[in-house]
């Protein structure tokens, strides 16, 4: 034997081992550690997508995409999302990567070099500043529980099933941190819903939690469940902007023994929702519908649609022109597709995208001047600060949140929403990876998004000279065409003036509310 083999085998053997040991220690607290999903789910190799992620900008930079290319959501819009929900910086610097100089549709938020109408002077607002809605929801048609929602920005229609319990859990207690309400999706009321947070109860056309042995309307059940719950409206899903006019499927293996008996079908088979409504056949029939559900439970009531053909909503506002009966609000979901897992065909080209989509409706209730008595909803990738402030400028009045809460809690875009692998434990029931997904850490990441959100927003609505996001007017934002020219939301949608505005007793009575919470803020912070 060679002089010094003997040694250097025992050295090779020993490095071995510690590189074992200390192998065997990273799997130890990637197993054991809550903060972050994916290392619980996968340790070792976990390590490799965030450090991936890390030089992700360079790479792309010089290899692969920039960081405005990918979609639905880009590595920028992302990496804003995860930011301000880990309550990290989320500025950017060194000016903007966007294409401004070629690009089509970009929009120009044009700012006041002076004090608008009400604007404060003040410093910025910070997270904390509340910022509700500038109608009272079912107000107008004197609905028992009619209220003003305390927050612009809320959590969107995403069921148990679609989405983890962990997942469900995190939204619901962070929505109870930024004061904002969650949507039940159409799955029905799960215990993971009832952990602090309001509830919009959404009735599908299957009527899960709301109906009888044979699957029909149940009202007396109805009843029931929302009085058993902090649901604070009713919302009837028409169609949604992920499969607009096609029925919703939860497979097979993601219907456990919870989820089952929430719905009322059989475990662990396909659950198939109808693509059409068998308690109203018409919108004289769906009125009647409406007013029956806010006499009994005495919420507002309002209805959820993508837009395809426009002679529904030309016939809703006929019938809701004498004001004897009509929807408390309008949810508008762009086609753009949304957090159900859906036919491509369905997510790329049936119903209009959120922009088109809600002008369509807004205008035909301007036009009838019945705009002040409904609150109009936003949704399809108005999580975007951006994207946010055109749907309040073309006259929503809230926005609601799906993907991007999704992204707030540890999604990360990993588009297998409809294979029961997520990797993440948001959007499955596999408890390989919903172990991984620790709500009571991830509670406070939608929190701080919500908050986020909402304070650039009203950051936004102090450089414009107003005091609320909804006072922003489609005279406020242009779309630029590259550099050749720009053209006012106004002209470009077809907005007459004060379309996509507030009427003045409206304005009048925004400006006090607000003043209101400034007046809270400033002696909360005295107290502090």
């Amino acid at each position: 034997m060679e002089p010094g083999t003997g040694t250097g085998r025992r050295t090779g053997a020993k490095i071995a081992g510690v590189a074992a040991a200390a192998l065997g220690g990273v799997v130890v607290h990637d197993l054991t550690q809550k903060k972050h999903a994916i290392l619980r789910n996968f340790p070792i190799i976990g390590h490799f997508r965030y450090w991936v992620e890390t030089v992700g900008p360079e790479l792309r930079q010089y290899i692969v995409t920039s960081n405005d290319e990918e979609r639905p959501f880009s590595r920028d819009q992302r990496r804003w999302v995860y930011a301000s929900s880990k309550g990290e910086n989320s500025y950017f610097g060194f000016g903007t990567d966007n294409d401004v100089e070629r690009v089509s549709g970009y929009p120009i938020i044009k700012h006041r070099t002076f004090t608008g109408p009400g604007a404060t002077t003040s410093r910025h607002g910070s997270e904390g500043v509340p910022l509700p809605s500038a109608k009272v929801l079912g107000g107008p048609r004197g609905r028992r529980l009619a209220f003003r929602p305390q927050s612009v920005v809320n959590i969107s229609a995403m069921s148990f099933g679609s989405l983890s319990a962990p997942a469900l859990q995190a939204l619901n207690q962070g929505a109870a941190i930024a004061g904002c309400m969650q949507n039940t999706g159409e799955g029905s009321i799960a215990p993971a819903h009832l952990n602090g947070g309001d509830l919009i109860f959404q009735i599908g056309t299957a009527y899960f939690g709301c109906r009888d042995e044979q699957g029909r309307f149940d009202l007396g059940r109805l009843v029931d469940l929302v009085q058993s719950a902090p649901v604070r409206a009713i919302e009837i899903k028409l169609s949604q902007g992920a499969k607009p006019g096609l029925g919703g499927m939860l497979p097979g293996a993601k219907v456990d023994r919870t989820i089952a008996e929430i719905r009322g079908i059989p475990e662990g088979v396909d659950c198939v929702s109808p693509s059409r409504h068998t308690a109203f056949h018409d919108v004289d029939s769906m009125l009647d519908f409406v007013e029956t559900v806010a006499d009994a439970t005495g919420l507002p009531v309002g209805i959820k649609s993508a837009v395809g053909n426009l002679s529904f909503w030309d016939e809703l506002v006929e019938q809701m022109l004498p004001r004897t009966r009509g929807v408390d609000f309008v949810n508008i979901d762009g086609g753009e597709g949304g957090t159900g897992a859906a036919p491509m065909i369905f997510a790329d080209s049936v119903a209009y995208p959120f922009r088109i989509a809600f002008t369509e409706v807004r205008k035909r209730f301007d036009a009838a001047g019945l705009s002040d008595d409904v609150t109009f909803i936003g949704a399809g990738k108005l999580g975007l600060a951006e994207n946010a402030l055109v749907a309040f400028a073309l006259g929503a009045d809230m926005v609601n949140v799906g993907r991007e809460a999704m992204l707030s809690i540890g999604c990360i875009q990993a588009q297998k929403c409809h294979t029961d692998h997520c990797p993440v434990g948001v959007a499955t029931q596999n408890p390989r990876y919903t172990r991984g997904l620790d709500p009571t850490l991830k509670k406070q990441r939608l929190a701080n998004y919500v908050l986020s959100l909402r304070r650039d927003l009203l950051k936004v609505a102090e450089a414009v000279g107003v005091v609320h996001p909804g006072m922003i007017t489609a005279d406020d934002i242009d779309i630029l065409e590259g550099q050749r020219s720009a053209v006012s939301l106004r002209e470009l949608y077809g907005y007459e003036p004060g379309w996509g505005e507030l009427g003045p007793h409206l304005q009048d009575e925004l400006v006090k509310v607000m003043a209101a919470q400034g007046e809270d803020q400033r002696e909360g912070e005295n107290r502090s």
